[in-house]
């Protein structure tokens, strides 16, 4: 099967050169802004270059290619890259994050230091999400069930034997508990300060393994850290023997996914049908799953994309 993907390989010139003369072109031209929404005929999907991003751009265009578009993906793994191209038109269509794409757009619009205006609570991060993306020419579809945060995990056993199913049990515990995750979970709210406000965690210090690793992943699973950070589509936990705590008191943010598309060539209603189509079926344990089967099971993004769209019935 001929492969949907296109590396960025000479186009990532063309895109610098996009994202260095424009610092949102959709902001100089309010044209673009309030004219009829576009409708394409040849759609290019952006993919930020990972796992879950390739999955999810595949099943846009396989989509897109069943409501009769012809489309293709580029894979461009920098967000400072691709977001301008869609901006432009060089992309159409990319997944994103709500509430990550959110604080990115109000930082690029309202500077580094600018108060972040995602958070746990969806609807208020699509309304600022939606309000930012908007002069720049962007449509934000709706989000669907599917969610990518931040999430914790321990080891089954240790679970098992102090009763934990949520970040609450383990601050009622009273259990001291080394965290594996990046350096800079010291100082961000979702991480050590917010585990120990709002769930009551006693975390004796942050082991600087990274986020969702294996190097953490081992730590937790042989004892010598008792809870790492990671996501909650993470796709190797369970050959780790490691579970998820719920976040049960929402400290992380809405990261729900959302099709993001360039209004002047994709924002017709068409397109929008042909994409919320996987919002009533993809869960964030179907994500999950379908990123294991890519990174442990070693099958082709596009032979797994398809497979669910199919099994789904979302394919004619």
């Amino acid at each position: 099967m001929r492969s949907l993907v296109r590396r960025a390989g000479a186009l990532v010139g063309v895109l610098l050169l996009a994202a260095g003369c424009t610092g949102g072109p959709s902001l100089e031209n309010q044209g673009e802004v309030t004219a009829p929404p576009g409708d394409s005929k040849h759609l290019v999907i952006g993919s930020a270059g990972f796992t879950e991003s390739d999955l999810l751009a595949t099943m846009y265009a396989l989509l897109l290619k069943d409501a009769g578009y012809g489309t293709e993906i580029l894979s461009v793994a920098n967000r400072e890259l691709y977001e301008p191209a869609l901006e432009s038109g060089q992309i159409d269509v990319v997944p994103e994050y709500a509430a990550t794409f959110a604080d990115w757009l109000n930082a690029k619009t309202n500077g580094a230091d600018a108060a972040p205006v995602g958070s746990p609570d969806l609807d208020a991060t699509m309304k600022a999400l939606r309000s930012l993306a908007r002069p720049r020419g962007l449509v934000v579809l709706d989000a669907g069930r599917a969610v990518d945060q931040n999430a914790f995990a321990v080891a089954g056993a240790y679970a098992k034997e102090h009763r934990l199913t949520t970040l609450s049990d383990l601050g009622a515990s009273g259990l001291k508990v080394r965290l594996a995750a990046g350096d800079e979970c010291v100082q961000r709210p979702y991480c050590e300060p917010g585990l120990k406000k709002v769930y009551g965690i006693d975390i004796t210090s942050v082991d600087p393994k990274g986020v969702g690793t294996t190097q953490s992943k081992k730590a937790v699973q042989n004892g010598q850290d008792q809870m790492m950070l990671t996501t909650t589509t993470d796709a190797t936990l369970a050959d780790f023997g490691l579970v998820l705590l719920a976040d049960d008191k929402h400290l992380q943010n809405a990261d729900y996914i959302v099709p993001v598309v360039n209004r002047s060539r994709a924002g017709s209603d068409r397109v929008a049908d042909a994409l919320g189509a996987l919002n009533s079926v993809l869960t964030t344990a179907d994500l999950a799953s379908l990123n294991q089967q890519v990174d442990s099971w070693r099958r082709l993004p596009e032979d797994v994309a398809r497979s669910y769209l199919e099994d789904k019935g979302l394919l004619k």
